[in-house]
């Protein structure tokens, strides 16, 4: 069809050379006298392919992404991907400003460029039950509640098997990684050397493993966990049975160490185990960002509270069995089923009817010797509860 176009307008042309009348020229080729004119003017310009149709998209715009900012942006994703931390849009766009890059490209811009160059990876999203208050520590301070978990078994080259104990302070963002060769029975050792590094909390939240509270044979003797924090100030929070997003924040931070730490590291030794370990964490919170924290790294976050931490009190961990507190609290939080049962690891608690079907927080008072339960703000009951 263009060819066809083509031939008119050197037809057209043609005829003008011979000195025919420009009127009768354009009125027998169907045409009007603008788009004559407009393709003498083109014929005298003296261009080769003047009859071809030149596009009409402007040369310029504003808003078109320049070859230099996509490769920028190219730039700092692979700079971010090699260093292990997030290369997600945001991740990006807090470097280029870092770099002073001007102007500096709107998050779905850069958006763009990842996906037109299949730099992007799915992300997916953890249900958690809607309509169902569940109680929560107001996290405001530095160290005001960290999440726990361990991870593993996992294994190295060469056979050696060992759990990592992970931890996150759900203000600032900072992790410690802790791995323990000898069991998860260890697990006070772990804690009291990632205490060391993020310091003391106000509360520390766990799962319900049996390393942490103890034995449901003995569900009130107070697990080396619960009297490990007791003594020294902390507040354990027990989340509900089987509900590991509860401890959101750690268990996709336990997510992130498989993929960039795990998968990745060639590790032979415990004595190398441990140093990765270290050296992981100290990346993690010198150059991670969080748009929870503005922007900031972990570390640049607890810079800014100006909060002053609270650490061991020693370097050694406490040896041997550790005698029973005679004050703190811990606490227990369980969703409560039709039975109206409330269970306390491995013993069992009627509640009214109310509770039904609701997440309950259980308040263990050492020195008061006394269990509260309460739904939401309202306390449901309370009755003696002798610590043995």
């Amino acid at each position: 069809m263009s060819k066809d176009k083509e031939r008119v307008r050197k037809r057209a042309m043609a005829r003008y050379e011979k000195g025919e009348p420009v009127s009768t020229i354009w009125q027998s080729l169907g045409q009007s006298r603008p788009w004559f004119y407009k393709w003498l003017r083109r014929y005298q310009s003296g261009q080769v392919d003047w009859e071809v149709e030149q596009s009409r998209h402007p040369r310029n715009n504003p808003h078109w992404t320049t070859a230099v900012l996509e490769e920028q942006v190219k730039f700092v994703r692979l700079e971010l991907y090699n260093q292990a931390v997030f290369c997600g849009a945001q991740a990006i766009r807090w470097r280029l400003e870092e770099l002073a890059v001007e102007p500096l490209p709107s998050l779905s811009t850069i958006g763009r460029i990842l996906v037109r160059h299949d730099l992007t990876d799915r992300r997916t999203g953890r249900y958690e039950p809607k309509g169902v208050y569940y109680p929560r520590v107001e996290v405001q301070q530095p160290n005001d509640l960290h999440q726990s978990d361990f991870v593993g078994p996992c294994f190295l080259k060469g056979g050696l098997r060992f759990y990592s104990l992970n931890s996150v302070d759900l203000a600032t963002g900072r992790c410690a990684v802790e791995p323990v060769t000898e069991g998860k029975d260890r697990s006070i050792v772990a804690f009291w050397a990632i205490w060391h590094r993020l310091g003391i909390p106000r509360y520390q939240q766990v799962d319900n493993e049996m390393t942490f509270y103890g034995s449901p044979a003995h569900p009130r003797g107070m697990g080396k966990l619960i009297r490990l924090c007791l003594h020294y100030g902390v507040e354990p929070i027990f989340i509900p049975v089987k509900e590991p997003w509860r401890n959101g924040v750690v268990e996709k931070f336990n997510d992130h160490w498989r993929q960039k730490f795990l998968a990745r590291k060639v590790l032979k030794s415990a004595a190398a185990l441990r140093q990765g370990s270290l050296k992981f964490e100290a990346l993690h919170n010198a150059r991670y960002r969080y748009s929870k924290l503005g922007g900031k790294t972990p570390m640049q976050s607890l810079a800014a509270t100006e909060v002053p931490l609270r650490f061991p009190p020693r370097q050694e961990p406490p040896n041997g069995p550790l005698r029973k507190p005679v004050k703190g609290k811990y606490h227990v939080i369980r969703f409560i089923r039709s039975n109206r049962r409330l269970d306390l690891f491995g013993e069992s608690f009627s509640l009214p009817a109310v509770a039904t079907y609701e997440y309950v927080w259980s308040t263990v008072d050492v020195k008061k010797q006394s269990l509260s339960l309460y739904l939401g703000d309202e306390l449901l009951d309370e009755r003696d509860y002798r610590l043995r």
